[in-house]
């Protein structure tokens, strides 16, 4: 019987301390870091003139470095030269007339009018003076009839030529029609467009690096005759650059916007370049080819792209990386997990067992009497299951030579 319930113990003890050990290992234990494989992506520029023309000089050779702003490619500009040049001229002549118009006519001008109003009011009225004499003799029969009707048509003669020198020099004084001035405004403005259209085609000759990169194609040489739109030089740019990996649906929750990684290359393991996620597609898509975990390769993945905050010449476009997601610890408990399991006095005082209402044998003591009593010299504790061996001997009567055989 004794053989049996040393059995007994050493079983529950085992199972105990198994059942211990598995416990503090799966509290204690960190989260894993989510590991991705990706490939670095980084922008290419294809570069060319906007107008088509003959190629002077290209500045840059592949793998030279350029700036922002720096003049890589130049066409003949000769031709789109003399066209501005012509363009400005027009401009000037139509400006010049519209302030013509605008500023009216010269007082000398005007005053040349109002003299030969002047005139024609003395000539008209020496006529109608004549007409009025032949009249008087017409009518006593001293002149002919011709010399009377001679002397009323010089005398309406003058007297039209009068009205017309004063509506001439209204004409002067008025100046020019509204009409006209917005014709020409309007006609200016068309010219200084097509002298901006002109200058803009002329400066459209010198090609700029639009940001700082490395050539990486020189597509065109000097003497080439070129079209619009037609690639010059390849460039790929030094920022940003991106790695685009893809995420299997069940670790999409581990990842956010934000969140920082680290990218790992096989030139450089120990040498990990920081970045954060950028992008999250919301859309599924079959897993590329190129990715070649085997758990990704037939289902179904998000695309998500990393911004590599601190990148250099050691990243190249299309090398695969590696990118750790270290494990965020806003969700864990806090304090100590593990002194939590190892402490069963701290669990029965949080939870102790209630007393029974009838006095007891000191066989029969509660368990919980018996666990807050102190351990017996020599005797070791069960954390898993919150009691010690000297425990379990106080309640079962039994005694550490019944255990020697």
């Amino acid at each position: 019987m004794k053989k049996l319930i040393i059995l007994a113990v050493a079983a529950l003890a085992l199972a105990g301390l198994a059942g211990w050990f598995f416990k503090a290992r799966g509290a204690g234990a960190e989260p894993q870091a989510l590991v991705l494989q990706g490939n670095v992506d980084i922008r290419e520029v294809n570069l060319g003139f906007r107008v088509a023309g003959r190629i002077a000089e290209v500045a840059r050779d592949e793998g030279d470095a350029v700036s922002a702003g720096d003049v890589i490619a130049r066409l003949d500009a000769e031709p789109y030269r003399r066209e501005a040049e012509e363009e400005r001229g027009q401009a000037a002549s139509l400006r010049a007339r519209l302030q013509w118009l605008e500023a009216g006519n010269r007082p000398q001008e005007i005053a040349q009018a109002g003299a030969l109003v002047r005139e024609r009011e003395v000539t008209s009225a020496n006529a109608q003076r004549l007409f009025k004499r032949q009249e008087e003799l017409f009518a006593s029969k001293t002149v002919s009839v011709q010399d009377r009707d001679d002397a009323e048509a010089r005398s309406r003669e003058a007297e039209a030529r009068l009205n017309s020198a004063r509506e001439q020099l209204a004409l002067l004084e008025a100046g020019f029609r509204l009409e006209e001035i917005a014709q020409a405004r309007a006609e200016l403005t068309r010219a200084e467009a097509a002298l901006a259209s002109a200058e803009l085609r002329l400066s459209d000759t010198v090609l700029m690096a639009p940001s700082d990169g490395v050539v990486i194609t020189r597509a065109q040489e000097p003497g080439a005759i070129v079209q619009a739109g037609a690639t010059v030089l390849t460039v790929s740019l030094t920022r940003p650059v991106w790695v685009r990996a893809y995420i299997a649906e069940p670790n999409l929750g581990r990842v956010h916007p934000g969140m920082k990684v680290r990218v790992y290359t096989d030139s450089r393991p120990d040498k990990p370049y920081f970045g954060q996620i950028g992008y999250i597609s919301p859309r599924a898509e079959f897993t590329p080819k190129n990715v070649e975990t085997p758990e990704l390769r037939t289902s179904l993945v998000y695309r998500l792209r990393v911004v590599v905050t601190n990148s250099d010449e050691g990243l190249r476009q299309g090398m695969p990386v590696t990118v750790k997601a270290e494990a965020e610890e806003s969700g864990r408990p806090q304090g100590n997990p593990k002194s939590e399991i190892r402490n069963p006095k701290e669990i029965r005082n949080r939870h102790p067992v209630p007393h029974s209402a009838r006095p007891l044998r000191d066989t029969e003591a509660p368990v919980a009497s018996v666990l807050s009593a102190e351990p017996m010299p020599g005797s070791f504790a069960i954390p898993a299951f919150g009691f010690r061996i000297s425990d379990f001997l106080r309640i079962s009567g039994l005694r550490i030579s019944d255990f020697i055989f």
